[in-house]
């Protein structure tokens, strides 16, 4: 993000399907709501919820 100190270090995640990548909890990744399991990452590109998340 434009306004983080530069010593912060936004970790990645990453689609385990197509190999999309994108810093952890940005916009660009889609969220959703599954009944009985909570919040869920979604990849934008493929729809795969196989992603590998970095905290």
């Amino acid at each position: 993000m434009a306004n983080e100190p530069a010593h912060v270090k936004r970790t990645r995640s990453r689609c385990r399907n197509c190999g999309f990548e994108a810093p952890s909890g940005d916009d660009e990744w889609l969220r959703l709501e599954v009944p009985k399991l909570g919040r869920m990452t979604q990849c934008p590109k493929c729809e795969s919820t196989d992603v590998i998340t970095g905290r």
